[in-house]
């Protein structure tokens, strides 16, 4: 009875989700999604080749080091990276006395304790300190940006789906609103301390364009210092500030395959010759052993010969 209850009342649940999902699908008929000007007009991250994609990718030093310097001289005004230490760049080839003279010269100081007073201060960076954040706090970061508050940029490319594609797209993207978007949709005119970017997802975004000019950095290196290069260089290195031991989750995971392959021939050919000629002497038992059928077939004629 239990089991007839249930029955029903089970039919009775895929019933309503029957009948809700037809009326679904005529609404959707009858009355389908208004198109909006982000649905129209978004696009795509456009693609990004770095040295670091891939199962074997690896970091480009030399690429790094400039994304650190567009990092420094363009995006720290703005935004910090609270989980990356000044020390964490000698991985990207820096000596121990320029990072401590990176750190000991960056434009923003760490927020401190004045030992003598107890008040809040100020100091000068060291090594073993997290780049700061250049706001105090996130009503002042939002006061000073129209009320748009700058990312920490430790994760960012973790954080945003299409990683460094989406970041190197962002910061290349800035361009005039469409007049065909203006005039389709009247009501998503950028407005004022706004930005167009198709890239953005709502395509209007309150940072201002980073990137302005060919020149805008110089690079040490000698790389032309153009807008495309420089979104690329400090794409390459958010890569790294989200996944610093990258390489080695490469090296780990290839090490890790190449013992699977071993360890499964290892075992393949181990059963071929043990366990496949072990198998082949294992002696039947119980019904289907060659002398219990014997026995039954004798004690059916002698059986039938009593019976006779």
């Amino acid at each position: 009875m239990v089991r007839i209850a249930a029955f029903f009342v089970g039919l009775g649940f895929a019933g309503i989700l029957l009948i809700a999902l037809i009326f679904g699908l005529v609404d959707y008929i009858k009355e389908p999604p208004t198109p909006t000007a982000e649905h129209e007009f978004y696009k795509h991250p456009k693609e990004l080749a770095l040295a670091s994609n891939g199962a074997f990718g690896k970091f480009d030093r030399q690429q790094l080091q400039r994304g650190f310097q567009v990092y420094k001289e363009v995006c720290a005004a703005c935004h910090g990276m609270n989980l990356v230490a000044f020390r964490d760049l000698a991985a990207l080839g820096y000596e121990e006395p320029e990072i401590k003279k990176i750190a000991s010269d960056w434009a923003i100081e760490v927020a401190s304790v004045n030992p003598d007073t107890g008040e809040a201060a100020t100091r000068k960076a060291i090594a073993s300190d997290r780049f700061p954040n250049p706001y105090t706090n996130d009503t002042a970061a939002r006061a000073a940006n129209n009320n748009a508050l700058p990312p920490d940029l430790s994760l960012i490319t973790k954080a945003r789906e299409d990683g460094a594609a989406y970041v190197y797209s962002l910061l290349t993207g800035y361009s005039r609103q469409p007049a065909a978007l203006v005039k389709e949709f009247p009501g998503s005119k950028t407005g004022p301390g706004l930005y167009y970017n198709p890239y953005f997802a709502n395509l209007n975004i309150a940072m201002p364009p980073p990137l302005t000019s060919d020149g805008q950095v110089t690079f040490a290196d000698g790389t032309p210092g153009t807008v495309d290069q420089a979104a690329k260089d400090v794409s390459a290195f958010l890569v790294w500030t989200a996944e610093p031991k990258l390489e080695n989750r490469h090296r780990t995971g290839l090490a890790v395959l190449i013992f699977l392959l071993i360890a499964t021939i290892l075992g393949y050919f181990s059963y071929r010759n043990i366990w496949a000629e072990a198998k082949r002497k294992v002696a039947l038992k119980g019904p289907l052993d060659p002398d219990n059928m014997a026995r039954r077939e004798d004690a059916k004629d002698e059986a039938g010969g009593i019976a006779g």
